[in-house]
């Protein structure tokens, strides 16, 4: 077993609710797991079998300190979670995947990825409240969509982020046994 890092940015407190319940599952299945602040993180993370980075969203991507951060993240597996006001499945989550791992640095493998809701800034919400009728977050469905963010992250989200490490895990040892299979067979012939 190697040591693991979760490294998360959080302003309202949902993403570090998440980082918290990553970091506290992994104590299980890592040697051991170190948690930081973004802002508090170090800046070689070579020393990691496994980097979880964890963002909440700003404009359908991670948040300004969390893209300073990512180009620094250089070879090493990676695991990137995310909370947001939307839905987990919705095109604006996914993307912003996408997004946050096309900042990474060379060399980087990503292990997969989890997100959840979370509770949208109420300095936010206050702005957008305000906003006309032509604007893509005002209306009727934005209203249920903060209402529904406003009772994340909840207790199965955080069940969620156990079961995610716990899944991370599981892919690294198949992954080692898969290549220590591979290396004995080549070595036969």
């Amino acid at each position: 077993m190697a040591k693991w890092a979760v490294i998360y940015s959080s302003v309202t407190g949902n993403t570090k609710q998440i980082a918290e319940a990553i970091a506290k599952e992994a104590e299980h299945v890592a040697e051991s797991c170190d948690l930081f602040r973004v802002q508090d993180a170090p800046a070689d993370v070579s020393g990691y079998e496994v980097v979880f980075l964890g963002y909440w969203l700003r404009l359908g991507a991670p948040d300004p300190q969390m893209l300073q951060y990512l180009p620094h993240v250089t070879g090493t597996k990676v695991c990137l979670f995310q909370t947001h006001g939307t839905a987990p499945t919705s095109e604006h989550a996914i993307t912003s995947f996408a997004r946050a791992g096309y900042l990474l640095g060379p060399d980087c493998e990503i292990l997969g990825t989890y997100g959840c809701r979370g509770k949208i800034n109420p300095a936010l919400l206050k702005r957008r409240t305000d906003l006309g009728p032509d604007d893509p977050h005002s209306g009727p469905d934005s209203v249920k969509r903060w209402q529904l963010a406003a009772t994340h992250p909840d207790t199965q989200d955080l069940d969620d982020a156990a079961y995610f490490v716990q899944g991370m895990a599981k892919k690294l040892a198949m992954k080692k046994r898969f290549l220590a299979r591979k290396a004995a067979q080549a070595k036969t012939k």
